[in-house]
């Protein structure tokens, strides 16, 4: 039986399930997830090898529009990043949040009228759905706005439907050898996926108290043989920022280490020392020197 390989890349706008459908797939956490938008700001390959076929996932950051809160370099570092996985890939999945159709998945879907693989629409979040019936003429309604190669209604919070998915992506990948061994599930270093855990917690606790002016450095990932040794910086671009981030006699950020540690613990099978700081940077998130000093760099 000759093998299929193929790459398969997962856009949409921000917070409509992207890095959730990629852990679902993938059956662990590969891609960080918040109720916050713009959660991903990098591609992240996962990786899944089934038999004789190799599908090979980027999930991206959310298209959005460009704005005067949103106009920053890392937000355009975000939009080319998300524009950018979709050169040569064999297959889109492009994702909606169930049957909101809103001017930014218009302009994702303007950003995908000149590319040639073909497009799967998925409609996420179907579970969430207060009148079912209202699902089937709208499904009609999108599938006019483009000739979609399938349109699949699925829960990635709950798996639905998600193995119907992966069978009419696995339609569209060509022949070829696998790219990556049968055991690996991502490209990124553990030293990546470390500074993610820690940016997700602060995410998830924080909420609104903190825009999106915050990013994590790793500044030690030494393993040994029983414990895995990381320091990590958390970058602000203001001293207020910076006050909220490490809270009342410190309880925000042992909070925030203490979570990430448990996952950085279950995600490397060893016993974890992790030492969080936070620092003031200010104007990081608008500098794009400091961006590709922070690994934010499309090359």
């Amino acid at each position: 039986m000759s093998q299929t390989c193929g790459f398969v890349a997962i856009v949409g706008r921000p917070n409509v399930g992207k890095s959730t459908l990629m852990n679902r797939i993938l059956g662990q956490k590969i891609s960080i997830t918040s109720r916050r938008p713009q959660t991903t700001r990098h591609q992240v390959m996962g990786i899944k090898t089934v038999d004789e076929t190799q599908f090979i996932y980027v999930d991206t950051p959310g298209m959005h529009i460009m704005s005067k809160d949103r106009n920053k370099a890392i937000n355009r570092f975000m939009n080319q990043a998300a524009t950018q996985a979709l050169r040569d890939v064999d297959c889109v999945v492009f994702i909606i949040d169930r049957t909101r159709w809103t001017e930014e998945d218009q302009a994702v879907l303007k950003r995908l009228e000149h590319v040639k693989a073909p497009i799967i629409l998925a409609v996420n979040k179907v579970d969430r759905l207060g009148e079912k019936g209202d699902l089937l003429p709208w499904l009609a309604d999108v599938g006019a706005r483009r000739d979609f190669a399938a349109i699949v209604p699925i829960s990635a919070k709950h798996g639905t439907q998600v193995d119907t998915l992966e069978e009419e992506v696995a339609k569209h990948l060509p022949e070829s050898v696998h790219f990556f061994p049968e055991d690996q599930i991502t490209d990124k270093s553990l030293r990546f996926m470390a500074a993610e855990l820690v940016r997700e917690k602060v995410m998830r606790q924080l909420g609104d108290e903190l825009p999106y002016q915050m990013t994590v450095e790793i500044e030690e990932f030494r393993e040994t043989e029983r414990v895995t040794h990381i320091s990590a910086l958390i970058l602000v671009e203001r001293q207020g920022q910076k006050v909220i981030l490490i809270g009342e006699n410190g309880d925000r950020l042992k909070s925030i280490g203490r979570e990430a540690r448990l996952d950085m613990e279950r995600a490397l099978g060893t016993k974890v020392m992790l030492n969080l700081w936070v620092k003031v940077k200010r104007g990081w998130s608008d500098d794009e020197r400091a961006l590709k000093s922070l690994g934010y760099d499309l090359d």
